[in-house]
């Protein structure tokens, strides 16, 4: 990933040199020179990760660049530091020639050069090891080609290809359990080699309705390669609706028998490795018994299944894809734009030429599906893509495996960084999109170039590997909106080898730059790190890290630390104390204290943290104030307090950070100690926005209009939970927001009566609406529009109104671009088409 490197670094350099700080201004011609002779040699690292697999030589001096380049990026981050320093603290030359200064510049300069040289002797290497001269190339730094092709979601994640007469055997298996009245549970065994779509067949039959329908309860398990029957349990019951932290093997056991007595169940048992499969016994011996009630297990190795209890009548070994169907699947990835259609006929015989190489596995043809998606729709760089994967197969016969190490090879630079960040999550770990995106704005990972937003890049960046399917979806809003993802586990295998062989996270190494914490994390390896850049929490969903006070307190003595996420974690003393130095990270661009006890406060050092781009701080519920200097923080683009239950307000003074993108949780002040929702009006940047407003009086007459001139907003949510009545139904009616709107959102919300702005014309571009909880019983009469004039809105979610009346008929009319309606717990909607719909209810999809 050297090519990934240079690009990270050429990119905050030039932003760097842009910025004429003093420092790196007296060392203009060094770092020019540098990045003259970055440039020259980005046209071979191109080709570097495939070139070093065949040339150990190359793999050596690249591992050297490497290192060069990192030492260079925090020479650079130290220019920048001294630069700032020396603005806050001296108006006089003096400062010029004080001893340490003097010492700074001498020591730097002397590196640099000392950089630029060992840098120019790699490329003249490389030179000769190519037999030719490396060229410079402008597209390097001109801004081309520096975002996805494509920056959004393009095809649907949930399609499947030739799987009718799979899915359809299993359902029948399913089916006929509860029709014979069988007393033990029936084992049903997916079997087959990676890639093959076990884990996609098991999961259609687990969502499809009538399966739902069918099964009182229903379990997914992701059973990983180094998981304990306790964690096994514990997923269980997470699937059962119960959190289940503290309670010990047995108990857990009789709380799932609990759940499950006299119901029928179905679990699925995902990606079985181990032949040892004494735990499966000791859980089945403690769930209930008949009902038709069953487990579907997926699993490579077939004797896991049978020691699991299956019979060889009912063993699926789903077949490959033949010819037809894996055309047709490629065909819906990688030609999604034109609705899964070649539309160009000279990439037919090349395109067919490369999924034959797929052999039929459905993961290799998503793989080079995606990839062939992000690329340019001409002849020669499909031909070029299709040589480049036969002599990736001459070299592993393995066509999964080749065609992921295809579509690493044909990143751009800066999406190899943001994949091989998933190396840090354990195996069948579901991520929180929203923590990879900031931890990629953190370290620089995501290019920033014509006015973008850094949280509209992360996004893009993100849709990238989505469309590249190299990684999953798991999680969805009924918008699309994408919120936690998971990675396969033959693509995680490719990441952690690429991972290792690039220092970006090695397992007992003290000489990578990026680390996981976890329970099971060498605290000895973390803290004997002076290399670390980026410190992340990797633990499961439902687990929490418990982290010593000695540990805790030597995570402020990481010099170039850009990203320290400590989310999820349980301290034994309170953070303000064992963080009490975070200011000495100066480096520090993200920090996440999201969820860890005990949080009452934050550490008085924070104001140090100037470099600081997002500080996320939810679901602290003890958490009582912030301190007055976070107004300091100049840099902020995320602050995220949603779910600070003992948070009464924010500093008085926010609106100063002018740069803030993202605010969610803001709860304006009562009084004029704390931040005003006036203060709105200043933050002109922000792009999402949560508002919590329980009272009247946290908005005066002369602040309904706070929003009107937030011009780039465009998510926009409103909770009133908790709220008191007063009068503050009547000032929601007079908090306009901005007419750009995109997305809205309206909870708990107080009034019986739809607020008079919620209408098209006031919000003309509103393409999603949701509404849930609270009192809301009947739609303001401007919210049908009139004179021809009907909302653009797509999707729409109503949730939890047993008062609200509406006539499907009406809606339609009045919203006549409707694609999705997720409605549930709304007994008042009869007319709707939706089962259910007082209840669990469902999904409306147009036709």
């Amino acid at each position: 990933m050297a090519d990934a490197i240079v690009s990270v670094f050429l990119e905050k350099l030039l932003n760097t040199l842009a910025e004429e700080g003093l420092y790196v201004t007296k060392f203009r011609e060094q770092f020019e020179k540098l990045q003259t002779e970055l440039q020259l040699m980005q046209c071979f690292l191109k080709d570097a990760d495939r070139l070093k697999r065949k040339n150990d030589t190359i793999n050596k001096v690249l591992a050297v660049l490497r290192e060069l380049i990192y030492e260079a990026e925090d020479i650079l981050a130290d220019c920048q530091l001294q630069s700032r320093d020396d603005a806050l603290f001296s108006n006089g030359c003096l400062t010029c020639i004080s001893p340490p200064i003097l010492h700074f510049k001498h020591q730097n300069g002397k590196r640099i050069k000392e950089i630029i040289g060992e840098i120019t002797q790699i490329k003249q290497n490389i030179q000769s090891l190519l037999g030719g001269t490396l060229l410079f190339q402008p597209n390097a730094i001109n801004g081309k080609d520096q975002m996805p092709r494509w920056s959004s979601q393009v095809y649907d994640h949930t399609m499947v290809v030739g799987l009718e007469a799979d899915t359809k055997k299993i359902k029948d298996w399913l089916f006929e359990a509860a029709r014979e009245g069988k007393q033990e549970i029936l084992a049903i065994g997916v079997v087959g080699m990676g890639g093959l779509g076990k884990t996609t067949i098991s999961q259609k039959v687990y969502n499809e309705k009538e399966i739902d329908d069918h099964f009182d309860r229903r379990m997914w398990v992701s059973v990983s390669q180094t998981f304990t029957e306790e964690q096994i349990m514990r997923s269980m019951l997470r699937n059962l609706g119960d959190a289940s932290v503290g309670d010990d093997a047995n108990e857990l056991l009789k709380k799932i028998n609990q759940y499950l007595l006299g119901k029928r169940y179905l679990i699925v048992m995902d990606d079985v490795w181990g032949e040892d499969v004494a735990w499966w016994g000791r859980i089945s011996q403690g769930l209930p018994k008949g009902n038709g009630s069953c487990v579907i297990i997926t699993t490579r190795n077939e004797r896991v299944s049978r020691k699991m209890g299956v019979k060889e009548t009912r063993i699926h070994r789903p077949k490959f894809l033949n010819k037809d169907y894996s055309w047709l699947l490629f065909q819906k990835i990688a030609f999604a734009a034109s609705e899964g259609q070649c539309i160009y006929p000279d990439l037919e015989d090349v395109g067919k030429e490369i999924v034959d190489k797929c052999e039929g596995l459905p993961l290799a043809i998503k793989a080079v599906g995606g990839m062939m998606l992000c690329k340019a729709s001409y002849y020669h760089e499909w031909r070029r893509i299709a040589d480049h994967f036969r002599d990736e197969l001459a070299e592993n016969d393995d066509s999964v495996m080749a065609s992921l190490q295809l579509s690493y090879d044909e990143l751009p630079p800066y999406l190899k960084s943001c994949f091989l960040s998933f190396s840090l999550y354990p195996d069948d770990c579901v991520i929180t999109k929203q923590q990879v995106v900031h931890w990629w704005i953190g370290e620089g990972f995501v290019p920033l170039r014509s006015g973008r937003s850094s949280t509209d890049a992360g996004e893009d960046c993100f849709s990238g590997l989505i469309n590249r399917c190299l990684i999953e979806v798991v999680d969805k809003t009924y918008n699309g909106t994408i919120l936690t993802c998971k990675m396969h586990d033959m693509v995680r295998e490719l990441v952690i080898k690429i991972a290792k062989d690039d220092t970006f996270s090695v397992t007992n190494n003290t000489n990578c730059r990026h680390s996981g914490i976890t329970n099971n994390m060498d605290r000895k390896q973390l803290t004997a790190n002076p290399k670390l850049r980026g410190l992340v929490s990797t633990t499961k969903s439902g687990e929490v890290n418990k982290i010593e006070s000695s540990t805790a307190k030597k995570l402020s003595e990481f010099r170039y630390l850009r990203v320290l996420d400590v989310s999820k974690s349980i301290f034994e003393l309170p953070i303000s104390s064992l963080l009490f130095h975070i200011g000495s990270l100066h480096h520090l661009t993200y920090l996440s204290l999201s969820n860890t006890h005990p949080s009452i406060e934050l550490p008085a050092s924070l104001e140090k943290l100037t470099n600081l781009q997002i500080l996320d701080l939810s679901y602290c519920q003890n958490l009582r104030t912030l301190p007055h200097n976070l107004i300091t923080l100049r840099k902020l683009k995320v602050l995220d307090v949603c779910n600070c239950g003992s948070l009464e307000c924010l500093p008085k003074g926010l609106g100063r950070l002018s740069n803030l993108e993202v605010l969610l949780g803001f709860r304006p002040a009562r009084s004029s100690h704390g931040c005003r929702i006036g203060e709105l009006r200043n933050l002109t940047r922000l792009r999402i926005l949560g508002l919590h407003l329980t009272h009247a009086d946290e908005v005066e007459e002369n602040e309904v209009n706070a929003m009107a001139n937030l011009h780039d907003l465009e998510n926009l949510s409103i909770s009133c939970f908790d709220s008191h009545w007063s009068d503050l139904t009547s000032k929601l009616d007079k908090l306009y927001p901005p007419q750009q709107l995109y997305e809205l959102s309206l909870k708990f919300y107080p009034g019986k009566m739809s607020p008079a702005w919620l209408n098209p014309i006031a919000l003309p571009l509103l393409k999603y609406l949701s509404i849930s909880s609270g009192n809301l019983a009947n739609v303001n009469q401007n919210f049908w529009g009139y004179n021809n004039i009907v909302w653009k809105i797509q999707g729409l979610m109503l949730e939890s109104l047993s008062d609200l009346e509406l006539e499907w008929p009406m809606l339609q009319e009045a919203m006549q671009s409707l694609r999705i309606v997720n409605v549930s717990w709304c007994p008042e909607l009869v007319s709707f088409p939706i089962d259910d719909v007082g209840f669990r209810g469902g999904v409306w999809i147009k036709g």
